[in-house]
């Protein structure tokens, strides 16, 4: 059967199922022994290898199936969930994104067997390298439910009824047999292998007990493995000789049950009702939250799986039909408008605009898809910088458009190690200080109009401005005199500038020039903006706003000489008649002061290379469009308005993509070309 056409789904799947697993072991980690934890990361394992064999990834489907093997161990207490189990999960967690990002990318899964790996995996199931759970004073090890014990060199758990029946053969001279069988992992049809298999049992003894139960098993809800405890006149070698010979079977292993193994079983079934109804009335709220969260992840929603290519061509036919629209607009405003063609019109711009808001929502995804990915990422450089770091996320919800969710990923991460990296102290520098052991990053996202906010901030050590100042001056970048005037904030905006770092020595989170550069080019390439705050030995704050949409906004369309242009709405503060004798020069800067405040004031002719009209010098008044950029604000000078209009901004192309100020065009009711001014790149 050709799988290729399902590699898609695989790979989505399997990169939700990652992502529930990484979630589940940051879990673990905080709480060792909650059995719900376990229960949920042995389900993703399992579902895994599922997929993966299902897919024909053998060695995927190996990895994980070792993973089960050491679960399996953690949920019956065989095996204690230590540090060096946990670090060994994620690795196991990384080796699986791993494989999945080779399929993504070559079909296949690859030739690393991550041999090493399943080495580790195999002697921590054994209780060669993990720690096992301490034995009770009686010398016995009690199972989950609490009837039955684990009686030490078998696999099954026998409970007092097993232990009767298995006295009573004892008594008649019978041998009471466990046999583990497990299949080949390719084997296609392993409840038909399982049916063979017990024909053989049946007819050759008497099953007494089978793990899983044999109603599982028919039905195929087992994996390729499975126990039965038999009892008979056979020796070990006929069982060994018979299921060996069935075709697929890759291992079996007779264990004689002796007397010596009934002694483990508990028969104080009372005393262990007891104990469990203590161990239950000890930790009520923790169980009504297991269950809580439980019942949550049963609520779901109805979704269907779109392939984004699918919204952007849709996104692209309402664009083409707003822009139809506004072009309609203008040819009836040019000639006669009665009242039906007004209500009419009216009505199409109204269908436009809904059906304009269910596209963008069904292309907004929550920023929780990026942010998800930050709690491993602190968690593994808090261990490599041998810090207490804790990771506050909130606005999890908050949602953005899919093609900027792709892209705030890799700045985020530049800015979430620098915090960790130059901004939280070590835990004795913190205590020294008077601060709490751990350092702090609060990670937040909410929506702030048409522009959603993400902010990183830390209780560290802030920035440390005279290090910048320093450095600045070493680069040749400003004289010394121009610093000395300077506010702490406007030497910290250095930092954004390409190849500037303060790192002492270069090491794998930062020190090699590269960062808040990337960050800034990044998040303006999106629309929006970044700024930097900090408050020296208290924190710093990075603040990033970005557009809910990349696809249709809301734009001021204004005259440079004779050219019409878009200013997107979303960035202009006000617009004001400037005085031309308001405008003073600040070191070679034209700017004026609006309500207290001195702002830079740029002439658009200028900047665009437009030839200035004669009359520009007779203006008693300059039309003056203020924009913000964060917290800065910055006056634009333009000829005249035109009007606020809805607008399509469309991509300038290969060709023109490197023309600095210009963030896109759009085409106008009049069926001209007017040009989108990038106002990050101007200010």
């Amino acid at each position: 059967m050709d799988m290729s056409q399902y590699l898609g789904i695989f790979v989505e799947e399997s990169r939700e199922h990652l992502q529930d697993l990484n979630n589940s072991l940051l879990e673990l980690e905080k709480d060792p022994g909650n059995i719900s934890i376990l229960n949920e990361i042995f389900r993703v394992a399992h579902t895994l290898k599922g997929m993966a064999g299902t897919m024909g990834f053998t060695n995927m489907a190996n990895l994980t199936h070792k993973m089960e093997d050491v679960l399996d161990g953690l949920r019956n207490e065989r095996i204690q969930a230590t540090g060096e189990v946990v670090d060994v999960l994620f690795k196991c967690l990384d080796a699986l994104e791993n494989y999945v990002d080779t399929v993504s990318s070559t079909s296949s899964e690859g030739d690393e067997e991550y041999s090493e790996l399943v080495e580790f995996l195999s002697e921590f199931s054994t209780g060669g390298k993990a720690e096992k759970k301490p034995e009770k004073d009686t010398g016995q090890h009690e199972s989950k439910s609490g009837q039955a014990e684990k009686s030490e060199g078998l696999r099954v758990d026998l409970s007092i009824y097993d232990k009767d029946v298995i006295e009573k053969a004892f008594q008649q001279s019978l041998k009471v047999y466990e046999i583990y069988v497990e299949l080949d992992q390719k084997c296609l049809l392993k409840a038909a292998r399982a049916f063979i298999v017990f024909q053989i049992l049946e007819k050759n003894s008497d099953i007494i007990k089978s793990v899983p139960p044999v109603n599982d098993i028919e039905d195929e809800k087992f994996d390729y493995y499975f126990t039965v405890v038999v009892i008979t006149q056979k020796d070990k070698d006929f069982f060994v000789r018979e299921i060996n010979s069935v075709s697929e079977v890759r291992k079996v292993e007779v264990t004689e049950i002796t007397a010596k193994h009934l002694e483990n079983i508990n028969s104080a079934q009372e005393k262990d009702t007891a104990k469990q109804q203590t161990v239950k009335e000890s930790k009520p709220e923790k169980k009504d939250a297991a269950v809580h969260k439980a019942n949550d992840k049963k609520v779901t929603s109805k979704t269907v799986r779109v392939d984004i290519e699918r919204l952007d061509v849709l996104m692209n036919l309402v664009s083409e039909l707003i822009i139809l629209k506004t072009r309609l607009d203008g040819i009836i405003s040019a000639g006669e408008r009665d009242r039906d063609i007004a209500q009419t019109l009216e009505n199409l711009e109204r269908v436009t605009t809904n059906l304009h808001d269910a596209v963008m929502k069904a292309r907004m995804v929550p920023v929780e898809t990026v942010f998800s990915r930050f709690p491993r990422m602190v968690r593994d450089i808090a261990k490599e910088l041998d810090k207490d770091i804790v990771l506050h996320m909130s606005g999890e919800d908050t949602e953005l458009d899919r093609t900027v969710i792709d892209e705030i990923g890799e700045p985020l991460v530049h800015i979430i190690r620098n915090s960790a990296d130059h901004g939280i102290e070590k835990p004795d520098e913190r205590i020294a200080k008077g601060k709490s052991k751990e350092g702090n990053i609060w990670l937040r996202a909410y929506q702030d109009g048409n522009n959603v906010v993400i902010e990183v901030e830390d209780d560290g050590a802030g920035i440390n401005v005279d290090k910048v100042r320093k450095k600045v001056l070493e680069k040749g970048l400003e004289s010394e005199e121009i610093l000395n005037g300077m506010t702490d904030e406007e030497i910290i905006q250095f930092l954004f500038m390409p190849n500037f770092s303060t790192a002492d020595k270069i090491t794998d989170l930062s020190g090699r020039g590269v960062g808040l550069d990337v960050v800034k080019t990044k998040i303006e390439a999106l629309g929006g903006n970044v700024e930097l705050i900090s408050r020296r030995g208290q924190g710093s704050k990075t603040i990033i706003r970005l557009p809910l949409t990349l696809a249709i906004i809301q734009a001021l369309l204004v005259m440079v000489g004779n050219e019409k242009y878009a200013i997107p709405l979303n960035s202009i503060r006000e617009i004001y008649n400037l005085n031309p004798q308001d405008i003073k020069y600040v070191r070679n800067q034209e700017v004026t002061v609006l309500r207290d405040t001195v702002i830079p004031i740029i002439r658009l002719h200028k900047v665009l290379d437009i030839e200035v009209p004669e009359d520009d010098a007779n203006k008693k008044y300059l039309t003056c469009v203020v924009v913000k950029k964060g917290e800065k604000l910055t006056g634009l000078i333009v000829d005249s308005l035109i009007n606020q209009q809805e607008i399509v901004i469309k991509s300038l192309g290969k060709l023109l993509s490197g023309i600095r100020f210009l963030g896109g065009a759009t085409i106008l009711g009049d069926g001209n070309v007017a040009l989108i001014l990038d106002v990050n790149a101007i200010v």
